[in-house]
């Protein structure tokens, strides 16, 4: 089946066409007609399916042929909850593409800025609202957000949402909300604790789960090469190096982590942005702009910042560290691959690390390919390194600075003498 052989409007059969989408993806294919018909949905689906035009294009298209039957302004009709700043600039660029040239009107709501410019976007009138709970909740209880004309709510990456803690957000927020409403729930996994989120939101709904045998893409090609935990440095600074063209997406455990090899990377003349939690929003924007137009090859992230985010065309994730949830290892690495690209994963295990490595694998059901170095490849790689490199020349520098110095009190010893 192809967007064409669906009844969308004209507007929107053109924006799917300009936007390269053809035909739909599974989890677009079966949530569409669903959505459409006004349906609870509730989705499971890995990262990199297309999760989000599967309701984006809906919801645009009802909202659109609505406003077209009557000239009343009904205010915000739907809102999508979503767990992080950056995920919620990129669905509203979504929403942005798929409404051009309609009559629809989608804002995005974060935190991270000052509310004031945010109010008043909501005061000049939308129809959808992207947002995090946080700041929703927040512009409600203040009065400045009124949610009472909702038809449809959304929530997308519910997972990792209820990760973050935002769970008495998201239920708080509820009670805002009319009862008689569409729900759409999206998540990437199900465990006890989402279904008991889902089931107290959505009514008999219309469940879509989206789960092959193999977790990883097929687009995919993934590795681990056991490096120690002080060596890493050395083999990221190889591979970046071996691959200066390429866009690299890496990740490491923590905050602290990030910065730390961002500045080991800066030490052998080597451009990398890092984008954490403890970053300012315009920091984590301008990094991921940088990175996402290629004026940056080299991208140092954390798990919660980077999750959901959708870069074009990244040649290679690295797993740094390796990370203690093994769904993330999935999540990461399905930032390449995308749509009908190849991709490259390598990840870097210490010995430290290898019963994690072992609950990834038992988690993905099959074993990672592994790139074993021999002990002369290894330790030429810590040789050859820039970083080892300057030191070797900081002490030939050092050593011939005390040996001029030794040359130059000699000389005043002997014209003593001579005196």
């Amino acid at each position: 089946m192809k967007f064409d052989d669906y009844r969308f409007s004209k507007e929107i059969k053109e924006n799917l066409d300009r936007m390269g989408l053809k035909r739909p993806t599974d989890i677009q294919y079966k949530s569409i007609s669903p959505i459409l018909k006004g349906e609870d949905v509730l989705a499971i689906a890995q990262t990199g399916t297309g999760k989000t035009a599967a309701f984006v294009i809906p919801i645009v298209d009802s909202i659109h042929k609505r406003k077209i039957k009557t000239s009343r302004k009904d205010g915000i009709q739907a809102i999508v909850m979503v767990p992080t700043r950056e995920l919620a600039i990129q669905i509203t660029k979504v929403f942005n593409s798929v409404e051009e040239n309609t009559s629809v009107r989608t804002i995005c709501i974060h935190g991270g800025v000052e509310q004031d410019k945010q109010i008043d976007t909501i005061y000049e009138g939308s129809d959808v609202l992207v947002a995090t709970p946080g700041r929703v909740f927040d512009l409600v209880s203040q009065g400045y957000l009124d949610l009472h004309r909702i038809n449809t709510l959304i929530l997308d990456e519910a997972d990792l949402m209820l990760d973050l803690g935002f769970y008495k957000d998201i239920t708080d927020l509820i009670r805002h909300l009319p009862k008689r409403r569409q729900t759409l729930f999206f998540s990437a996994t199900i465990n006890k604790r989402i279904k008991k989120l889902a089931y107290s939101l959505v009514s008999d709904a219309i469940r879509i789960q989206i789960s092959p045998k193999d977790p990883i893409s097929k687009n995919i090609s993934h590795f681990v090469s056991y490096i120690e935990m002080d060596d890493k440095r050395f083999f990221l600074e190889r591979l970046i190096n071996e691959n200066e063209d390429k866009k690299i997406l890496v990740f490491v455990r923590t905050k602290v982590r990030a910065e730390r090899v961002c500045k080991a990377m800066g030490r052998v003349d080597i451009e990398a942005l890092t984008i954490h939690g403890d970053k300012e929003q315009k920091d984590r924007f301008f990094a991921l702009n940088k990175f996402t137009k290629g004026e940056v090859k080299v991208l140092i992230a954390t798990d919660v910042t980077a999750r959901g985010i959708d870069i074009p065309h990244v040649d290679f994730v690295v797993n740094y560290d390796l990370p203690e949830d093994p769904e993330n290892y999935v999540h990461r690495i399905g930032r390449t691959g995308r749509g009908k690209l190849k991709g490259t994963a390598v990840a870097f295990c210490s010995t430290d690390e290898k019963p994690l490595l072992i609950n990834i694998e038992k988690y993905i059901t099959k074993p990672i390919n592994k790139i074993t170095l021999s002990k002369s490849d290894y330790q030429a790689t810590i040789d050859f390194s820039e970083e080892n490199q300057q030191s070797v020349l900081n002490m030939i520098e050092e050593n011939e600075d005390f040996l001029n110095k030794l040359k130059k009190e000699k000389a005043k010893r002997k014209a003593k003498r001579r005196k």
